[in-house]
């Protein structure tokens, strides 16, 4: 749900392929892994396209500056592998979705996120929103709500684990 949740949720997932490599010497085991990005962590579901056009607004909700610059970050930091500084230590959303790991990213979120750009750039909500869904990481799919789509998970026998 924050932007350094998303950060160290990365290298949460990271561990548990690690982990599972570990723990079954090699054996075929693929853990069902899905990182959601909802909330303050939302931004980080879309592509660098859409970060060098809104990084600054992004910034502005988040609080997320690129710690090399200080600045607003003009591309996805955790899809990034020059921020090694981050929570998620250099493990990036390419990385983790060329091991099998789906992107979850909350609908709500993303609305609220394009009435945000919208009225920033007069822009009409509904044509930013169809842009950034447009613009998702790979690996990823909208669903309506970030905290829905965990509880329903659950309900699938899925575990929760917080960052």
């Amino acid at each position: 749900a924050s932007a350094n949740g998303a950060a160290e949720g990365l290298g949460y997932a990271n561990n548990l392929y690690i982990a599972t490599d570990s723990a079954y010497a090699g054996q075929q085991a693929t853990p069902a892994i899905v990182v959601c990005f909802r909330h303050f962590s939302t931004p980080f579901g879309y592509n660098d396209a859409i970060w060098a056009k809104y990084g600054q607004i992004f910034n502005s909700l988040i609080q997320f500056p690129d710690p090399m610059t200080g600045d607003a970050p003009k591309v996805n930091l955790l899809n990034s592998n020059s921020h090694k500084m981050l929570a998620n230590r250099g493990v990036t959303v390419d990385t983790l979705a060329a091991k099998g790991a789906n992107f979850a990213i909350c609908n709500m979120a993303t609305q609220f996120i394009a009435g945000a750009i919208a009225q920033q750039t007069g822009r009409k909500m509904n044509e930013v929103h169809d842009e950034l869904v447009a613009n998702a990481v790979g690996n990823s799919h909208f669903v309506s709500a970030g905290v829905m789509a965990l509880t329903r998970a659950q309900e699938y026998g899925y575990s929760l684990l917080i960052a």
